[in-house]
């Protein structure tokens, strides 16, 4: 029987090379993978051409390429990178050209890779937490949720789903513990005693994965996350990992905001929306549901175990 074709953009990104390799290391799996990078000679690209991946050239802000990429697929999974431009607006733009392709091209079944717009949590008149370029909260977060209206207005058949913080931010971002000036190591965020839903990057992937095998999780809002932790929780299962005493260290908001770094702001305000809404974020982040959508969901402690030696110190 023919398979059917799943085009994935960001396919050498945590999120779309996540679902690449789960569908294309799983011998009998019903779909194939068309993967959709700006770069197809780079190394991860020449991987998944190794695995079975048909690799094609397309940046997403170019609609034509973006309609070819689409050209025979029976779903897309659609997902757009911030961190490259820092424009909310952008995103906005990209997602709509995602949704006006896959209408055209008859999908069966998009996944669109949004987060909550924190404006309907937050109204931009709400000083708890500054407005951002103008008219933001989380300006990562609210232009992917605004735009998901484009994909119900034209009746794409959609699942929305929503991610959550990448432990692997703690190797690649900058985001693990820090040595202090009196030589101690400090987790530093402004969580309070909060849990914030949090996962692996490959797991993102794989619940993707099991999305596209579950038809009839079109027109819903999915959100996944391998587990909800607090800030102490996390310093203390990095301590057991690494062997040296990882401290909690919890600051406000604004002094998060402060530390000066590209994307602070938006990342206090972020953290400030995790904390301040976290029965809200996390009940959408169900970690059984997670499970089933992928079976080999892993927690703190076991992604710990693979990866705390590459956490930067």
């Amino acid at each position: 029987m023919e398979k059917k074709l799943i085009t994935i953009f960001g396919a050498t990104g945590a999120q779309g090379g996540g679902l690449c390799h789960s569908i294309l290391k799983d011998q009998a799996s019903e779909f194939s993978v068309r993967a959709v990078t700006r770069d197809p000679d780079s190394e991860k690209a020449k991987v998944l051409k190794d695995l079975g991946a048909e690799v094609v050239k397309a940046d997403i802000d170019d609609k034509a390429a973006v309609k070819k990429a689409l050209e025979g697929a029976y779903g897309a999974y659609f997902v757009t990178f911030f961190w490259a431009h820092f424009s909310p607006e952008k995103e906005f733009k990209e997602a709509q050209t995602f949704a006006e392709a896959a209408k055209d091209a008859n999908l069966k079944h998009a996944i669109w890779s949004t987060l909550e717009d924190t404006r309907k949590f937050v109204p931009l008149d709400d000083n708890r937490m500054p407005t951002l370029q103008g008219k933001y909260k989380v300006p990562h977060f609210d232009a992917k949720g605004e735009a998901d209206h484009f994909f119900t207005d034209l009746g794409v058949p959609t699942t929305f789903f929503l991610a959550s913080f990448y432990w692997d931010n703690f190797i690649y971002f900058g985001s693990g513990p820090k040595k202090g000036e009196d030589g101690k190591y400090y987790l530093t965020l402004p969580l309070d005693n909060k849990k914030m839903a949090g996962i692996a990057s490959e797991d993102i992937g794989k619940c993707a994965y099991g999305i596209f095998k579950t038809p009839s999780l079109i027109g819903k809002t999915v959100g996944v996350a391998g587990e909800h932790l607090t800030g102490q929780e996390m310093a203390a299962s990095m301590t057991r990992a690494l062997n040296i005493p990882i401290v909690y260290n919890n600051v406000t908001p604004e002094t998060f905001r402060s530390f000066g770094f590209p994307g602070a702001d938006d990342l206090g305000n972020m953290f400030q929306f995790y904390r301040d809404f976290e029965a809200e974020c996390n009940s959408v982040r169900d970690i059984e549901f997670s499970k089933k959508l992928n079976p080999q969901l892993k927690s703190f402690d076991v992604w710990l175990k693979e990866y705390a030696s590459r956490i930067p110190l």
